[in-house]
């Protein structure tokens, strides 16, 4: 096998994920392809044989790509037309009204419609982060931020998802699934967390959170790991451990917050689609909540 059919071969490993990713920051399968065949093009001109991680290495490279794409689409204040009725990424054009029911499903075209209206850097921070679970160190080399700038843009972007472009309706259940989450978490109901949970549901954690989950750890509760993936471990790890908790507004949203004292010390914010959790991201570091815009409930 020559080298360029190795190289192939372990592209296509990838491809489907970097088709994945290029939907969901472009809203178009013609553009998605056109941005991971522009991925190979560059693999094929570049020297990998340092590249410890490939698909790290692509999912930058595609990224960057299609950042270069939403920034000039909008330059020219064009809208994708094909989003809401092509299938997903990775399936063929000929699988008919089922798989679109099932695309609509799992990334929903009021989603993709939102996402539409995001600047292209908040657009990119958003899918990165909080759909892909890109650490936000990373997210900041591909929009050339800082990475503390590259988290404000990714809040500014869930804002407009979870809720400044949300009817009354979308906020007040988006309010109810983290009310309940926190109610099911406090009294230990695991089975309630997992009907909240998203199956491929991801807990993302900062080292300063992971750090004190090692003393709850001692009394019994699951430690935190900077990434946990999956609804099992997420509710394993949360049920019976909210005791103390309260629902705040994080930048705007319903999220949950450790404030004793009326000072926050710990804040959880959530990425919800639909009636179910997609993402939590638990956030301790002082610095870090400093920057957020947290709102304590009147029983703060």
């Amino acid at each position: 096998m020559t080298n360029t059919e190795d190289l192939a071969r372990r592209f296509e490993e990838h491809r489907d994920h970097l088709r994945a990713v290029g939907f969901r920051m472009l809203g178009s399968t013609a553009e998605a392809d056109d941005a991971v065949q522009e991925t190979w093009l560059r693999l094929s001109r570049s020297d990998t044989d340092d590249v410890a991680n490939l698909g790290g290495w692509l999912t930058t490279v595609l990224s960057r790509v299609c950042l270069d794409m939403l920034r000039a689409r909008s330059a020219r204040h064009e809208v994708p037309l094909d989003a809401p009725a092509l299938p997903e990424p990775g399936e063929t054009s000929d699988t008919g009204p089922e798989s679109e029911a099932l695309l609509a499903d799992s990334i929903g075209v009021a989603l993709l419609v939102v996402l539409d209206t995001l600047a292209p850097a908040e657009r990119l921070a958003f899918v990165l982060h909080d759909l892909f679970g890109m650490p936000f160190d990373d997210v900041a080399r591909v929009v050339d931020r800082s990475p503390a700038a590259t988290r404000q843009l990714a809040s500014r972007a869930r804002r407009r998802v979870q809720g400044g472009s949300a009817d009354t309706a979308d906020t007040r259940r988006r309010d109810r699934v983290v009310e309940a989450f926190l109610a099911a978490s406090r009294e230990g109901r695991f089975e309630d967390l997992l009907d909240l949970l998203d199956p491929d549901v991801v807990l993302r954690a900062d080292a300063v959170a992971v750090t004190t989950s090692g003393a709850a750890a001692a009394h019994g509760a699951p430690p935190l790991a900077p990434e946990m993936h999956g609804a099992l471990a997420v509710a394993a790890t949360f049920s019976g451990r909210a005791k103390g908790a309260q629902v705040v507004v994080v930048d705007g949203v319903t999220g949950v917050a450790y404030a004793p004292g009326g000072r926050p010390r710990a804040v959880y914010t959530f990425t919800i689609v639909g009636d179910r959790i997609v993402a939590v991201d638990a956030v301790a570091d002082p610095g870090t909540i400093a920057d957020l815009d947290v709102v304590l409930g009147s029983g703060a």
